[in-house]
């Protein structure tokens, strides 16, 4: 299998004017982390991979940026020229079984798009204004991993614009890792860039954002997917698709984290059968909120919802049900598995093809996040202007999920911290969020979620599932956590050895 490649000469083209009004700047000068202090040498808006190109050669420092939905500070400039995507927006016709998309596409585009065709892009995050260049440059994950995996998996080419203004057209397949474990990279000046995959061993869980992807034989296209525009400017796409399914929405109220767990292992068995032809309930995706999450969520969300707030010591789990044909099977094992377990009150239920009725459910979900959200921005505007999102994104082998819990919520209590816990349980991928009141709170925060992280890790999982580490100095401290000093130099070679000047990017991931 080859694990050579050339880059290519782009077409000739100016580079895009930068735009320096303060106005325009400012909008780009912060993430979704809400990090303090970003700064920007300007902002272009490149139309196609020349302009691209002729940006990243001539500039000195370059951070492409998205929909900046990173929760990490990763699309948070210092200092850089800020590259926006948002103009690279084309859409090819889809095919049956894949669609070219720009890596400015918004997600809720492409499914709209898509839809029309009878077609779906499955691995989406929860937020679906993120654009698909972040998506594959971080890996994205979210509900419907349990079934349909990460991002990755579902990337099949990519057109990347190198450091020196080189492009690499990737499809997956094509280039594979040697036997000694690099790849050549051949650049248009004859020169060959030699990257040497690292020897880590990565964790054995269902989603990872932690660096770059490395494992014997690995694909060239898993290099850059995941790497958070350090290696690269992802300008395009080929992404699979599949038939859109139908989907039915459940919302159960649990008493406890024990019989929430219980019932989430009992509806991961049946998705098992249902994958095999065995049985009817196909399960695409579990929530899990607990009662700390819900606590922050005002009455007016859960009105919208048409649900009723649950009492304090309630946990929901939201679980995404698809069905071939009709629903009555499938909805009536799940009956009968939530009377087994102990379920007393019925599932609030969005059948499938409403559209409306799965909506107020899932904007219910999303209050819970934004309403923890508004509650850290209340106290860094009340109490202290450094206050900060601190949050864990551990992942553990579900059946470590229970003894992760316990540890997640000892973590915060041993110090006497406000917290909230909701995610993906059915992957065993958890969001561990500090409310905080003060900035003494922030501080021991970071210290509960180093201990989150270190118990994570001793379970077989990763304290970085979906969410990326970026230029967060806690998460790169869990990536150094997961890794060791002598992961972070070989990913470090890695980037020396396609970005030698440290262009893309620096920060992000490790300290140049």
């Amino acid at each position: 299998m080859p694990h050579r490649i050339a880059a290519r000469h782009p077409r000739a083209a100016p580079a895009p004017a930068i735009e320096s009004d303060a106005a325009i700047v400012s909008s780009f000068l912060s993430d979704a982390a809400h990090v303090p202090g970003g700064f920007a040498a300007g902002v272009v808006f490149p139309r196609d991979e020349a302009e691209v190109a002729a940006l990243v050669a001539g500039a000195d420092r370059v951070l492409p940026v998205g929909a900046q939905s990173s929760l990490t500070g990763g699309a948070t400039p210092r200092g850089e020229i800020v590259l926006s995507t948002r103009q690279l927006t084309r859409i090819d016709e889809p095919g049956e079984r894949e669609v070219r998309v720009g890596a400015g596409v918004s997600l809720a585009s492409l499914q709209r798009e898509l839809a029309g065709r009878g077609l779906f892009y499955p691995p989406v995050p929860t937020f679906d204004g993120a654009f698909v260049g972040g998506t594959i440059s971080t890996n994205a994950a979210g509900a419907a991993t349990f079934k349909y995996g990460s991002t990755r998996r579902w990337v099949a080419a990519i057109t990347v614009v190198l450091a020196d203004g080189s492009i690499l057209d990737l499809r997956r397949g094509e280039i594979h890792a040697s036997p000694d474990g690099s790849f050549e990279i051949e650049q248009p000046s004859g020169a060959i860039a030699h990257v040497r995959i690292p020897t880590y061993t990565m964790p054995l869980v269902p989603k990872l954002s932690a660096g770059y992807f490395a494992q014997p034989g690995m694909d060239l296209v898993d290099l850059f997917v995941g790497s958070e525009g350090t290696l690269g400017v992802i300008v395009d796409a080929a992404l699979n698709v599949i038939p859109r399914p139908r989907r039915a929405i459940a919302l159960i109220r649990c008493d406890s984290d024990r019989q929430a767990i219980g019932v989430t292992a009992a509806l991961r068995g049946e998705a098992a059968d249902a994958w095999q032809q065995r049985g009817p309930l196909d399960v695409a995706a579990i929530e899990y909120m607990d009662g700390r999450a819900l606590r922050a969520v005002p009455d007016d969300a859960f009105s919208r919802a048409h649900v009723t707030r649950p009492s304090a010591a309630s946990v929901m789990l939201m679980v995404q049900i698809e069905v071939s044909s009709g629903e009555d099977a499938a909805l009536g094992r799940l009956q009968d598995l939530l009377r087994a377990s102990g379920v007393a009150d019925d599932p609030v239920l969005a059948l499938p093809d409403d559209d409306r009725g799965a909506q107020r459910l899932f904007d219910l979900r999303e209050a819970v996040p934004s309403s923890v959200n508004a509650l850290v921005a209340a106290a860094k505007a009340r109490s202290h202007p450094d206050i900060e999102k601190t949050a864990g994104d551990p992942v553990v082998p579900f059946d470590r999920l229970g003894e992760s819990l316990d540890l997640y919520r000892a973590a915060f209590e041993s110090r006497g911290l406000d917290y909230a816990i909701w995610g993906h349980v059915s992957d065993g991928n958890l969001h561990t969020n500090l409310i905080p009141k003060t900035m003494q709170d922030v501080l021991r925060g970071r210290e509960a979620i180093l201990e989150i992280a270190s118990g994570a890790i001793g379970m077989g999982g990763a304290p970085l599932a979906e969410h990326g580490v970026g230029r967060s100095a806690l998460k790169q401290r869990l990536l150094r956590e997961l890794y060791g000093d002598e992961g972070i130099d070989q990913m470090r070679a890695v980037k020396r050895a396609l970005d030698p000047t440290w262009k893309l990017s620096p920060g992000v991931l490790f300290p140049p």
